[in-house]
């Protein structure tokens, strides 16, 4: 048998890592492929392994349940990592059976599970035996109604499903939900922005097709972005054009005045910190970049290490800025959610997320949503951001808040982005907040709310 692609194991080990560790994919692989010294073919088959295998794999184990005769849950964990790899290859990519089968057979003994090669064999060789059209109609047999063969046919959990549906429908456009589940099961585009300040968009990324949108941004088509200068040292940062633009809602809702104090109250990772940190400099004002996991913190510093201006980066609980009354100009609350809008980025997000997790983490939102209110001054900015629709962690927390803080009032936050674009961005208004989508507009499913604390 011939040796299995060095990005086929790169991308077993990755979804390994995922549903063992709790790893993040989109931050493991590019790591990992940095190390590995990988082609960019090669990488790009890897990535496509990788995502594709986890996108899908709720789909895969339906068929994977049909073909082996037991339930999913029953199958020994490497070796339903490694049959769902094999799977993406059969049901969605242009490999030969026989190569997918061999090389999944090999990593089961390379595993140390060479009991279960006869298994994997079996299981894979029944898949190959039927095509794509006919699995696909064997599978949407068991749907239990609409939802349920939604869930299948697109591969998102069930409560993911109505959870989407319930906020399309607030926008009478629940017959976009096929489509925004489609757009969830595609590669998203590899945004980057130029930092002001120490990058120029059109001399620094010039090469590269700009952003739709965001006035700082470009599009990689595809590729290691390290292989662009500006990103390399530091000047330009890969970032989704949603992120760019929920960053560039606070720090351009008004002009700067020279002396501000800005707040990124959860600002791991740090790439919306960064480009805040630029903005502030560049108008004189400072920011403060807080994260209370340590590991996340230090990404926040290694993100801010190359900012001007010499932002601060601190550990903490956000919450305990409600002890510092009235200390910041404008503060970015970019809310710990569900990641329901960057299921396409995150896609092992659909899998690991449950509906007990909204209940758990809309208490957390309120409260970093009052402790934010209490350090902003009279007349300062809050920006409340979650990378989530969801109608719980967006509009009714937002809603909840103006409620209790009779001092807060919304401000046109469209209307902002609507200055930002150049008026590019149509269809994205949620009465005074914007939802972004990622079959709308191409970017992560971003939710901006705009409020001012009155005098």
């Amino acid at each position: 048998m011939s040796p299995v692609q060095p990005a086929r194991d790169l991308a077993l080990a990755v979804i390994r890592a995922v549903n063992t560790d709790d790893a993040y994919a989109n931050l493991l692989l590019p790591a990992r492929l940095r190390r590995s010294g990988l082609g960019t073919a090669d990488a790009a088959l890897a990535t496509e392994l990788t995502y594709g295998t986890l996108r899908r794999s709720g789909y895969y184990d339906r068929i994977i349940e049909l073909a082996s005769g037991r339930p999913i849950a029953k199958i020994d964990p490497p070796v339903r990592d490694i049959l769902r790899l094999g799977a993406h290859q059969l049901l969605s990519m242009r490999v030969a059976p026989h190569a997918a089968v061999n090389e999944a057979v090999q990593q089961a003994k390379a595993s140390g599970k060479r009991s279960a090669t006869g298994f994997v064999n079996g299981v894979l060789r029944s898949i190959a035996r039927v095509d794509r059209e006919e699995w696909q109609h064997r599978v949407l047999g068991d749907a239990a109604d609409d939802a349920d063969h939604l869930a299948v046919l697109h591969s998102h959990p069930r409560w993911v499903i109505d959870a989407l549906r319930d906020v399309l429908e607030l926008d009478d456009a629940s017959s976009e939900l096929i489509y925004l589940l489609e757009a969830d099961n595609a590669p998203p585009k590899v945004g980057v922005v130029a930092l002001p300040g120490l990058a120029d968009r059109d001399a620094d990324l010039g090469p590269l097709p700009h952003s739709e949108f965001s006035p700082l941004g470009a599009v990689l088509s595809g590729g290691d972005p390290f292989t662009v200068a500006a990103v390399r040292d530091g000047r330009a940062r890969v970032q989704d054009e949603g992120s760019q633009l929920a960053a560039l809602a606070l720090s351009r809702a008004r002009p700067i005045e020279a002396g501000e104090r800005w707040l990124d109250m959860c600002a791991g990772p740090g790439g919306k910190a960064a480009l805040l940190a630029a903005e502030a400099h560049a108008g004189g004002a400072h920011l403060t970049a807080n994260e209370v996991v340590p590991a996340r913190a230090r990404l926040v510093r290694g993100a801010l290490d190359a900012l001007p201006g010499e932002p601060e980066v601190v550990e903490g609980d956000g919450r305990r800025y409600a002890a510092e009354p009235e200390t910041f100009d404008r503060v970015l609350l970019d809310a710990p959610c569900t990641g329901l809008g960057a299921l396409r980025r995150r896609p092992e997000a659909r899998w690991r997320k449950q509906p007990a997790d909204v209940e758990q983490l809309v208490p957390l939102q309120r409260e970093l949503f009052d402790a934010a209110v209490a350090a902003l001054k009279p007349g300062g900015v809050l920006a409340y951001v979650t990378c989530s629709p969801h109608v719980a962690e967006t509009r009714e927390v937002v809603a909840d808040g103006l409620a209790r803080h009779p001092r807060l009032r919304s401000l046109d936050t469209p209307a902002v982005l609507d200055e930002v674009t150049g008026g590019a961005l149509s269809r994205a208004a949620a009465g005074d907040a914007v939802q972004l989508w990622p079959h709308r507009h191409g970017t992560d499913g971003m939710f901006i709310a705009l409020l001012e604390k009155t005098a």
